[in-house]
């Protein structure tokens, strides 16, 4: 029994790596979709709450491309090398009262994120999945000059979690 202890983080680890593919191609765009979106928390007791309630109000969204700077971006390159776009209109008190429902509300809070998304193509088939900044960062990087890339898929195949140019 104990030997089958030791060996099992050895089989979870081999079943995770062998469920990972290596693929090239010279076919391929990164998106990274900025948003700014408002949102308030709602709650009894909102210092103690352990289930609180949050409502979202306006979203702005943005679609960066390769890194070039999209049409309507208000703001950027930030730090990381993306667009911002506008603010949505913050909600207003009577928009946040009308949520309450005999609830405490918080102040509106906004929030900011992104997401990353790779779209490659190997012979005529073409996907897109979810990846994260690092491989964002390396296909904006080989994108001007179309460098091949050595992609890296995970668990599955439903995501890019590596991009490593060739022949660089």
């Amino acid at each position: 029994m104990q030997k089958l202890i030791f060996l099992l983080p050895v089989v979870v680890v081999l079943t995770a790596l062998s469920g990972c593919t290596t693929l090239t191609t010279n076919q391929y765009e990164a998106t990274a979709l900025t948003s700014y979106t408002w949102q308030v928390k709602y709650a009894n007791d909102l210092a103690n709450e352990t289930l609180p309630r949050f409502e979202t109000f306006a979203k702005t969204e943005l679609l960066n491309r390769n890194g070039n700077k999209p049409l309507q971006a208000v703001t950027g390159p930030d730090d990381r090398g993306l667009w911002w776009p506008s603010l949505p209109p913050r909600p207003t008190v009577d928009e946040v009262e009308e949520r309450k429902h005999g609830l405490e509300a918080r102040k509106p809070e906004l929030l900011k994120s992104v997401e990353y998304k790779l779209t490659y193509g190997v012979g005529e088939q073409q996907r897109t999945l979810s990846t994260n900044y690092q491989v964002y960062r390396q296909v904006v990087k080989a994108y001007p000059s179309h460098i091949p890339l050595q992609l890296t898929l995970g668990i599955s195949d439903n995501s890019v979690e590596n991009a490593e140019p060739i022949g660089n």
